[in-house]
């Protein structure tokens, strides 16, 4: 288990001074992950906002060895820099017991669709890196327009509410489904909000031979509209609602690592969400119930994929 004192004690691998927005879930993302590893990193990042924030020439927040790709090619460019790294040990040029690890980030715009093949093809061909995704919900970074990380009903540039449409209408991608379906070491979902949870998963996820992905909800206050003060509250109902439930999936063995004492309604959550504040006028009951038995639907086939039974 992660412990907090140890980690404030280390040296901080991503600095403050980026141009993130007040109350940017990005940079909490990126600064438990790099806390969280142990041995000296290489990252990438896809363009987004954790990218253009925090790498603005000629500043830079980043500590490490940092790698800017496309939107596209994140996972491509870091398994690259992996497959050159064993090959130099191979050739006796670093040391075989210097231990690097290689971390690539990305949006949901740039790893639920734009990325997704490259990223697909970094799992399968196993190399030993791990992918972090931090999923905000929509493209953020270009004004907001929607993603397959965007949940049913929300308003985006791209799913306006209005007359026509309201917000909209798809469920969400489950990628983190789908990448443990990739049959790779390791695959969770995390959040901002259970800071000790991420941080663990993190140090799994570095330590396993092979591939491994870690999808963490990070909210933003401007696409979901809320108060910036709010991100970690808002992240924490998503996890208590059940909207974005904490679980892993560890040699194809799945394991719930979190489960609340009372599950909360998916429908007060989205009450503090401008990007949802729509289907709260008159006849669009049908479509919250609908997105309510979503939730619970999906909660109930992950309990049982992790041998667990559900609360009466």
């Amino acid at each position: 288990m992660a412990n907090l004192k140890q980690l404030a004690a280390k040296p901080e691998p991503f600095s403050s001074g980026h141009r993130a927005c007040a109350g940017c879930g990005a940079p909490i993302v990126a600064r438990m992950v790099l806390l969280a590893a142990e041995n000296p990193v290489v990252c990438g990042c896809a363009t987004g906002c954790l990218e253009v924030t925090s790498s603005l020439f000629p500043y830079t927040s980043w500590r490490t060895p940092f790698i800017h790709s496309a939107f596209e090619n994140a996972a491509a460019t870091i398994s690259g820099v992996e497959a050159a790294y064993r090959s130099l040990k191979r050739q006796g040029k670093l040391p075989v017991d210097k231990e690097i690890k290689f971390i690539a980030f990305g949006g949901d715009g740039g790893t639920y669709d734009i990325g997704f093949q490259s990223l697909s093809g970094a799992m399968e061909r196993g190399h030993n890196m791990l992918y972090v995704c931090y999923d905000n919900e929509a493209y953020m970074n270009t004004n907001i327009q929607r993603s397959s990380a965007t949940p049913k009903g929300a308003h985006t540039t791209t799913s306006p509410a209005g007359r026509v449409i309201p917000g909209k209408q798809q469920f969400r991608k489950d990628l983190t489904a789908i990448m443990a379906a990739h049959n790779i070491p390791y695959a969770a979902q995390a959040s901002i909000s259970h800071w000790n949870d991420l941080v663990t998963k993190v140090q799994k996820a570095l330590a396993v031979n092979g591939p491994s992905f870690i999808n963490v909800l990070q909210p933003c206050r401007l696409g979901w509209d809320f108060p910036p003060e709010e991100t970690v509250e808002i992240a924490r109902e998503a996890v208590d609602c059940c909207f974005w439930p904490l679980y892993e999936v560890v040699d194809g063995e799945w394991r719930l690592t979190y489960k609340p004492r009372e599950k909360k309604s998916v429908i007060d959550w989205m009450k503090k969400q401008g990007r949802f504040k729509h289907l709260f006028r008159p006849g669009n009951e049908a479509i919250l119930a609908e997105i309510q038995a979503n939730v619970d639907r999906e909660w109930e086939k992950l309990l049982k994929k992790c041998g667990e039974t559900a609360e009466k």
